[in-house]
C-alpha cells in the first residue's frame, strides 16, 4: 500500500512538472511573440515616417543623416575591407539599443531619456534635417533662463536699453518712367500673427556679457525682432499683429517648462481677436555659436534662419510645405541665409509648437546669442520681403486659420 501511494504521489509530481514546463514554454512563446509584434510595429512606424520625407529617401540624404562610422559600417557589410578594429555599429549590443530606443524612445545609454517624457524640457535632443541646407549643425536650446538675480535677466535694468535702429542695407531704387502703381493692402485686416514663446531670449553683444547661457533679458530681447518683422510687413501692405506677452508678469505660477502651454493660449486669443489671421510665426533665437548662426552675404553679416517643424503634430507635413515655400524663396533671394527646415520628433523638445492649430504655422529661429540686434533686423527685413511676396503671389489665399479653431 505504501509503495502504491508513493508511486501515485510521484506520478502527480511528474504530471505537475510537465504542466509547469508546458505553461512556461507557452508563456515564453507568448512573450516572444508580443516582443516581436511591438518591434514590427515600431519598425513599420519608423519606416512610414521616414519614407514620407522624400528629400531623405536618396542615398545622399541617408549619408547626411547618419554618422561617418555608421555609414562605413553599413557599406562594410558588403565590403569587408572597410571593417575597422573597433566595435561595429551592428554589434548585438548596438542593434538591441537601437531597437529598444525605436520602440520606447528611451536610450539605454542615456538615463535622462527615461524621464524625458515625464519631465518637460529634458527631451531637447538635436533636431533632424528635413529639407534644404540643414545638413550642418542642428539648432540647439539651452533650456530655462537663469534666475532673475543673474546678469542678463534683470527685469528693471536701466543700463540695458534697446539700441536705436539703424537702416538696413538696401539697394537704391532705379528711376522709372512708369507711373507709380497703388500698392496692395489688407486694410485693417491682420493676416499675420507674430508671437514669442521664449520672449526673453537676448544677445551677448547687446547685454555686454560673455556667457551665452545668461543671454536673457526682460526688455532687450527677441520681441524687438518680431516687432521689426511686423512693421516691415505692414509697410508692404500685409497686416501683421505682434503678440509679445511677458508671461512672468501675467502668469502667477509661471514655469518656463509650460511656455508652449502659455503661448498656445496666446495664439488662440489672437485667432479670436483677428479671425482673418492666415500666417503664424513663433520667433526665437537659437543657442549655437556665432560661426554657425551668421551668414556673410555681399560683405554684410546676417543672422541665419532655422525653420523648426514639430512632428508630434499629426499634420506636420502641411506645416513643412508652408515652411518650404519660405525657405525656397529665401534661397532664391539670399542664398545661404536659411539653414534649412528641421524636424523634432515626439521625444525631442515640445515637438508640437502649437503648429496643430493651423497648417500655416512655423517656428523660426533667427540667429544665436552671439549675433547682434542689427544683424537680426537685417534678416527680419528679408523675411518680410519673402513672406509678403508669398502672400501677394498666392493665386488663392487659404481660409483664415482662426476661423476653424476653438
Amino acid at each position: 500500500m505504501k509503495w502504491t501511494a508513493f508511486t501515485m504521489d510521484l506520478s502527480k509530481i511528474r504530471k505537475t512538472a510537465q504542466n509547469v514546463r508546458v505553461m512556461s514554454k507557452n508563456l515564453m512563446i507568448l512573450s516572444l511573440s508580443t516582443l516581436l509584434f511591438f518591434l514590427f510595429l515600431g519598425l513599420a512606424g519608423y519606416a512610414q515616417t521616414y519614407l514620407k520625407n522624400s528629400p531623405l529617401s536618396s542615398m545622399k540624404g541617408l549619408a547626411a543623416q547618419v554618422s561617418n562610422d555608421f555609414f562605413i559600417d553599413m557599406i562594410g557589410l558588403e565590403i569587408p575591407q572597410l571593417n575597422r578594429e573597433r566595435e561595429s555599429t551592428f554589434s548585438g549590443e548596438n542593434v538591441f539599443g537601437f531597437l529598444f530606443r525605436l520602440v520606447t524612445d528611451i536610450n539605454p545609454k542615456d538615463p535622462k531619456t527615461l524621464l524625458a517624457r515625464e519631465v518637460p524640457g529634458l527631451g531637447n535632443a538635436s533636431a533632424t534635417p528635413i529639407r534644404g541646407t540643414g545638413t550642418g549643425a542642428p539648432p540647439q536650446d539651452y533650456g530655462p533662463p537663469p534666475a532673475d538675480d543673474k546678469p542678463g535677466s534683470q527685469g528693471e535694468n536701466p543700463a540695458v536699453q534697446p539700441p536705436e535702429e539703424s537702416p538696413s542695407p538696401a539697394p537704391s531704387p532705379e528711376p522709372s518712367s512708369q507711373p507709380p502703381q497703388e500698392k496692395p493692402t489688407t486694410g485693417d485686416k491682420k493676416v499675420v500673427l507674430i508671437y514669442h514663446t521664449h520672449y526673453e531670449e537676448s544677445w551677448v553683444p547687446e547685454l555686454g556679457i560673455e556667457e551665452a547661457d545668461k543671454a536673457y533679458d526682460e526688455k532687450l530681447n527677441i520681441t524687438l525682432v518680431g516687432k521689426r518683422l511686423a512693421e516691415k510687413l505692414e509697410e508692404k501692405g500685409v497686416g501683421a499683429v505682434d503678440y509679445s506677452p511677458e508671461y512672468k508678469k501675467t502668469q502667477a505660477d509661471y514655469s518656463w517648462y509650460k511656455s508652449y502651454k502659455y503661448s498656445r493660449n496666446t495664439v488662440k486669443e489672437a485667432f479670436a481677436a483677428h479671425p482673418e489671421i492666415n500666417f503664424v510665426f513663433d520667433i526665437h533665437r537659437d543657442s549655437l555659436p556665432r560661426e554657425k548662426t551668421t551668414a556673410r552675404i555681399d560683405g554684410v553679416d546676417y543672422a541665419q534662419v532655422y525653420f523648426i517643424i514639430g512632428q508630434k503634430n499629426p499634420d506636420w507635413e502641411k506645416n513643412e510645405q508652408f515652411a518650404s515655400r519660405i525657405h525656397d524663396k529665401l534661397e532664391q533671394k539670399m542664398p545661404g541665409l536659411s539653414r534649412g527646415i528641421w524636424g523634432k520628433s515626439a521625444h525631442q523638445g515640445d515637438a508640437e509648437y502649437n503648429q496643430s492649430l493651423t497648417p500655416n504655422s512655423v517656428l523660426i529661429e533667427i540667429g544665436g546669442p552671439f549675433n547682434t540686434l542689427e544683424e537680426s533686423y537685417r534678416t527680419a527685413d528679408i523675411l518680410a520681403d519673402v513672406i509678403s511676396e508669398i502672400y501677394w503671389d498666392a493665386e488663392k489665399v487659404d481660409a483664415p486659420a482662426g476661423a476653424s479653431n476653438g
